[in-house]
């Protein structure tokens, strides 16, 4: 966290707190419907390309910390961040002729995901040759 804490942020950046709080809410709502949408693919009641944007959000979420904090790679972690951001919009239509329930339940997680990459990019931007 001292690497974190020492990059320039814009004055709007939330808490750690408040970032862990948000997660603490999305996660379950992320683990519900991914499930499901996975035990439908393989019960083949929606197709695997359904399934597919949702298996790359996972990644692509799963591996922004590692990028951002381990690797301290700003523009990589703004590119993943991208990809994650992108794959929300890609599950919503994807699943929304099969569970629309599925799909609404990704609006926090997109608006949260939304506001993330706005501060990612700003953080990228602001610290950007440093």
């Amino acid at each position: 966290m001292e690497w974190y804490d020492s990059l320039a942020k814009p004055g709007w950046t939330p808490s750690p707190t408040t970032i862990g709080l948000i997660w603490r809410i999305l996660y379950p709502i992320i683990i519900v419907t991914f499930g499901f949408v996975f035990v439908q693919a393989i019960r083949r009641k929606v197709p695997w390309k359904v399934a597919l944007p949702f298996a790359i959000n996972l990644v692509a979420n799963v591996i922004f910390t590692p990028i951002q904090f381990g690797l301290r790679n700003l523009p990589l972690a703004s590119v993943d961040i991208l990809i994650v951001w992108g794959t929300i919009i890609w599950m919503m239509v994807a699943i929304w002729r099969y569970y629309r329930w599925v799909a609404i339940a990704q609006v926090p997680y997109f608006v949260w995901v939304s506001l993330a990459t706005v501060l990612q990019l700003s953080i990228t931007w602001m610290n950007w040759g440093q």
